[in-house]
């Protein structure tokens, strides 16, 4: 069954904590945590402290993008402040393999992201060490943005690739998920959507997420 991550960047700030126990509580599978350093992205958003207060509070399957220059020197601090999964970008400034093992050593699972300007054959040296990959769908930095067409042949090719080798990854999409594009994901082998807006700016996000399976083909979830 397609999962869904709602990004908490699209959440009321004021009230935070509420509006992710809501959205969990709507069915969500998990809590998507974009993290952003104003360098690697043109945007700063939130870091460990929001991380960490939240994993206090709600337990929850916290699924983290770290949109950053060094993801490397932050995967301890927020490893201890509650990710759940780290995800990180090919692009960034830190070594893959190093950063992958840095992970998995704090006993969390990896992600690896790429842009949209980056091809899927840049994740495969990389597959059989990875639990996860991120295919961006917008530019990183900014919720709302349209969904580029283009991702949908990444998702294809990476999950053939998988598939080849045997593996169990799973394939990740984040940007412009909605109802006409969440389908196109699932079809061509996502496993996880990342819907900030069309969750938490719902009237009713149990409703908006119940829309988003079904139009993926799969049954309401039983929350």
């Amino acid at each position: 069954m397609i999962k869904l991550s709602p990004s908490i960047l699209a959440a009321d700030f004021t009230r935070l904590g509420e509006s992710c126990a809501a959205a969990l509580n709507a069915g969500a599978d998990m809590l998507h945590i974009d993290v952003m350093d104003g360098s690697f992205v043109p945007n700063i958003s939130l870091g460990v402290p929001v991380l960490a207060a939240l994993s206090a509070r709600l337990p929850a399957f916290y699924d983290v993008h770290l949109m950053i220059r060094h993801p490397l020197q932050y995967v301890a601090p927020f490893c201890e402040a509650g990710a759940s999964l780290l995800t990180f970008h090919l692009e960034a400034e830190s070594d893959p393999w190093r950063t992958i093992r840095a992970i998995h050593a704090a006993g969390r699972k990896a992600g690896l992201s790429i842009r949209p300007g980056t091809p899927p054959e840049a994740v495969f040296p990389y597959l059989n060490e990875l639990e996860l990959v991120l295919v961006m769908s917008v530019e990183p930095g900014f919720g709302g943005q349209k969904f580029l067409p283009q991702a949908v042949e990444k998702i294809a090719v990476i999950r053939a690739e998988a598939d080849r080798r045997g593996l169990a990854l799973q394939i990740e999409v984040d940007g412009g998920v909605n109802l006409s594009t969440a389908p196109l994901c699932k079809n061509a082998g996502a496993d996880i959507l990342v819907a900030g807006s069309a969750v938490f700016h719902a009237p009713h996000p149990a409703e908006a997420i119940a829309a988003l399976r079904c139009a993926c083909g799969a049954a309401p979830s039983a929350h």
